[in-house]
């Protein structure tokens, strides 16, 4: 949740932040008055809990004689200590539910409005122009041996898909590519679950207004993850973290699951938007002072991947009313795809402040000595999608697909992916 003393202190601040979102801020007052009811109701237990103690030394000092109806004052106060506790925790999380209504606020000079109102920050590389007509991914995929969506949907239904001799390599040779990158920059390599428990999912951000999106075992109340910053951000829940040595970064590497709730009949061609993928995830922990150069670090090491690999991409700063609840500012950055006359998304990188952590009380030290909520960040650096990318733009006229040359390291030095002799 927000920060309860800039609620009381800023909370125009507040209001600017659920406006640019295009969120209700009356949610903010509201939150302010049970912020009150709450500080009101923890003095008068706190007040009659002293009293309390403090009575009860009386009766221990008291004679015989006085002692049977100090006891009876003793427990009629005893009855009331218990009364204003239970009030004390009734708005508690009375205001624990209006506080976790307010998303992130938004980083000043992000762009207000919706998805279409992003501002695109930079363009980088030239698009590929092809003398011959360009094939989609999907028909390189299959004259490749490389996707099969008619197996994958045998299988498990829509949206599924196998990804088959050079296409099991190519996304294991760009994960590894990712990975290697990752150890260079000092992250630290976890595989991480993919079921994690309620509070973590909620802690996250991840059980709110796309709650829908998220796959859900009932019977044993755990959410399979659509990233894992889920796992990653609940890896140090309830501890202070020590950030002496500068920020924590771990490199998650996870299958990943979204339902794709509500997008019926997009991107349903190949494997831009399917249920189940395969990624390698940037998270950190660091002092919010320095939360903001770490966003531009991350966005940085993305591009470095996406040059590395010869595509054309555009980095844009989202609007706040597309960041998600737990974003305080978010990067994205398309790659060209070249049958579809357009930029799509292959990675997005966010800062999300102390959101996250205020939710999963996750700590630092001060240099005072106190504690404090650690700013969390994290970032794609790899995954399935980039496929798309890569078979597109690297397409030659048979069919064919040059391999960037990152990749052929992990690839035995394979420097073209040729099409499978039909029969």
């Amino acid at each position: 949740m927000i920060d309860p003393v800039l609620l009381r202190t800023d909370p125009e601040a507040v209001k600017r932040s659920q406006r640019a979102r295009g969120n209700d801020e009356g949610v903010v007052d509201e939150a302010l008055a049970a912020d009150a009811a709450r500080r009101s109701a923890l003095t008068e237990f706190e007040t009659l809990r002293a009293e309390q103690k403090e009575f009860g030394g009386k009766v221990k000092a008291a004679s015989k004689e006085e002692k049977p109806a100090l006891i009876a004052q003793a427990q009629e106060l005893a009855a009331g200590v218990k009364a204003a506790e239970a009030r004390a925790k009734e708005a508690e999380t009375a205001f624990a539910a209006l506080a976790s209504r307010i998303e992130n606020l938004v980083i000043d000079g992000v762009p207000a409005g919706g998805e279409e109102n992003f501002v695109t920050l930079r363009e980088v590389g030239t698009k590929p122009e092809f003398d011959f007509p360009a094939r989609d991914h999907l028909e390189l995929g299959e004259m490749l041996g490389a996707i099969d969506m008619e197996r994958g949907a045998k299988v498990s239904g829509a949206r599924f898909y196998f990804l088959r001799g050079v296409g099991a390599r190519l996304e294991l040779a760009l994960m590894n590519l990712a990975l290697d990158r990752a150890l260079a920059h000092g992250f630290t390599p976890l595989i991480t679950p993919t079921l994690v428990k309620p509070e973590i999912m909620q802690g996250t951000g991840f059980l709110g207004e796309h709650a829908d999106e998220v796959y859900h075992l009932p019977a044993q109340d755990l959410f399979l993850t659509g990233t894992s910053e889920v796992a990653l951000a609940g890896y140090h829940a309830d501890e202070i973290v020590d950030l002496g040595g500068g920020a924590i970064r771990y490199a998650g590497w996870s299958t990943c699951y979204r339902s794709e709730a509500g997008s019926h009949g997009k991107d349903t061609r190949g494997i831009l938007r399917v249920h189940q993928f395969n990624k390698l995830e940037m998270f950190v922990y660091t002092d919010p002072a320095d939360a903001e150069a770490e966003h531009d670090r991350l966005v940085g090491w993305q591009e470095e991947m996406l040059q590395s690999l010869g595509l054309h991409y555009r980095v844009i700063d989202v609007a706040a009313g597309d960041l998600g609840s737990s974003a305080a500012r978010k990067f994205d950055i398309e790659a060209w795809v070249p049958t579809q006359d357009a930029y799509r998304e292959l990675t997005s990188t966010s800062n999300c402040t102390t959101y996250q952590s205020r939710r999963l009380a996750t700590r630092f030290r001060t240099e005072s000595g106190k504690t404090a909520p650690v700013a969390t960040l994290n970032g794609t650096l790899a995954t399935t999608r980039w496929l798309v990318a890569i078979l597109e733009t690297h397409q030659r006229a048979d069919g064919s697909v040059t391999v960037p040359e990152a990749l052929r390291p992990y690839l035995g030095g394979l420097e073209v992916l040729s099409p499978i002799a039909e029969g």
